[in-house]
């Protein structure tokens, strides 16, 4: 996790707490104004409830003892004038009343242009809410076809359940049977408006009166109360992440990535300007001072290293020129010398020479690549100085090669050499005329060649067994240990062979 978002999530965490505090404080602000609310809901809810009952449990009571009455003696006016007394003031809201008689005979009051409401078992009235107009209230007599009706409009219902001394805006409705019945009405002031409701009964038949007025809004200045915390959580958090981040965290990962991408010689110059902190800039400044250093101390190294190398390849050339003059003198004292035995032991030392003077020479070719000697150029002309060196009797010596192109160091290939040559000489001194092969393949490994050497002149004979006894057996035991493997002898085929350690194809 990056420095910066453990920053961002540090504050953060040590932040949202009292910014939770705070949202928390403005919620429970806005709560108490909603019980406040709820409370004056219910006390306005309960007297206007009360009164609606009362006006219309009344009225219905005087309707029945007026139906009673005229349904024994239509004729009785008294009882039809108290009933008319009853709702005579109401007469100017519009409310109606019809006293019906046996078959539906209207007695008293005014025929009401709607249905009778259907009277449900156990209640006391029928009632039925008139859509947008008003409320229905029916009551039966104790004869077939007896009833009466009273009709209250919209309009005298608002009145009657307007509570005393209230004075917000509120919403009203007569709720019966999944019918309501609006009494008074809050328009919508938005997807943020919010209400408290509560519904009454009226306590009769199941009527309920359904009030709502408005909570405390959520305007634009609560919310920002609200939300401030928060905002001021995200922007504390947010700018300590930014100042972090630039002062700090992005200057060190650039000057991170300038370092990892650092190569020796090179100068760091990384401008940052006067925005990141003052240490990271004097970090920047003392790495162009290292790399500064460090550079004037390449130049040094490099300089002396061009003069060891110089010295090197100075010391090799004369070695390989010391070589070459030691075998000229070799060579002329051979000729002469007029004793063959000497001659020949001249034209040995001559040709062990040769072979040194090969490996120096490839190896003062080879000292700026550092590779390692290709082993079949230097086997190559080894095996052409050999032929040369050659005496008169072994004019007809053949040396037949196949060799993979491996690099070697400069001490396996001085063994090798030292090897090859101790074996074509053995040949030659068995059988003049012989032909060699010589063969470089892949080993058991990649760092591995197996080097193979085969004649017919190195079989089992007289020459031979006596020459591998006295002289050459102790030679190539002792380059084998050199070349630290062990050679392997072939009598039948008249082969050597031995794995060397090579660095890879050339």
């Amino acid at each position: 996790m990056h420095t910066g978002t453990k920053v961002f999530l540090i504050i953060s965490a040590a932040l949202l707490p009292l910014a939770l505090i705070a949202l928390f404080a403005t919620l429970q602000t806005t709560r108490i104004v909603d019980v406040e609310s709820r409370a004056r809901l219910r006390v306005a809810a309960s007297e206007g409830a009360r009164s609606l009952a009362n006006e219309l449990v009344g009225d219905m009571t005087a309707l029945r003892v007026a139906l009673d009455t005229l349904e024994d003696d239509p004729d009785n006016r008294p009882g039809c004038a108290r009933v008319q007394g009853v709702f005579a003031q109401q007469y100017a809201a519009g409310t109606q009343f019809a006293v019906h008689g046996v078959g539906g005979k209207l007695l008293c009051g005014n025929a009401i242009p709607y249905p009778m409401p259907v009277r449900h078992q156990n209640q006391r009235f029928g009632v039925s809410i008139i859509d947008g107009k008003g409320l229905l209230l029916s009551v039966r007599g104790t004869r077939p076809g007896a009833y009466a009706l009273a009709f209250f409009p919209t309009d005298f219902l608002a009145r009657v359940a307007r509570p005393s001394g209230f004075m917000p805006p509120y919403a009203a409705m007569i709720e019966y049977d999944h019918s309501q019945l609006h009494l008074a009405t809050l328009t919508q002031r938005g997807p943020l408006d919010r209400r408290e409701q509560l519904a009454l009964p009226l306590g009769f038949d199941g009527v309920k009166l359904n009030m709502a007025v408005r909570s405390a809004p959520i305007t634009s200045p609560m919310l920002v109360s609200m939300l401030l915390p928060l905002l001021m959580w995200a922007a504390a958090a947010g700018i300590a992440w930014f100042v972090v981040d630039r002062l700090l965290i992005r200057p060190l990962r650039k000057l991170g990535r300038t370092v990892s991408a650092y190569r020796p010689g090179e100068v760091i110059e990384l401008p940052l300007g006067a925005l990141p902190a003052k240490e990271i800039r004097e970090l920047s400044l003392s790495f162009q001072d290292l790399t500064r250093t460090v550079q004037a101390h390449e130049s040094d190294l490099a300089e002396g290293l061009v003069r060891q190398t110089r010295l090197t390849r100075e010391v090799h050339h004369r070695v390989k020129n010391n070589l070459q003059v030691i075998a000229s003198l070799i060579n002329f004292h051979a000729r002469s010398a007029k004793n063959g035995q000497v001659t020949q032991a001249y034209a040995t030392i001559q040709r062990r020479v040769d072979a040194l003077a090969v490996v120096h020479r490839y190896h003062y070719a080879e000292m700026e690549d550092h590779r390692g000697l290709e082993l079949r150029s230097v086997i190559g002309e080894l095996a052409s100085n050999l032929r040369a060196t050659a005496p008169t009797e072994a004019s007809k010596l053949g040396i037949m090669l196949d060799l993979d192109p491996y690099l070697v160091s400069q001490d396996t290939a001085v063994a090798v050499a030292f090897l090859l040559t101790e074996l074509v000489e053995l040949a030659m001194q068995c059988n003049p005329a012989a032909i060699v092969n010589i063969s470089l393949k892949p080993g058991d490994h990649d760092k591995q060649a197996m080097l193979r050497v085969s004649s017919g002149a190195l079989t089992p004979g007289p020459v031979f067994d006596e020459m591998e006894a006295t002289r050459y057996g102790r030679v190539l035991t002792g380059l084998a240990r050199q070349l630290r493997a062990k050679l392997h002898r072939d009598p039948l085929v008249g082969s050597y062979e031995i794995p060397i350690a090579v660095k890879g194809l050339a």
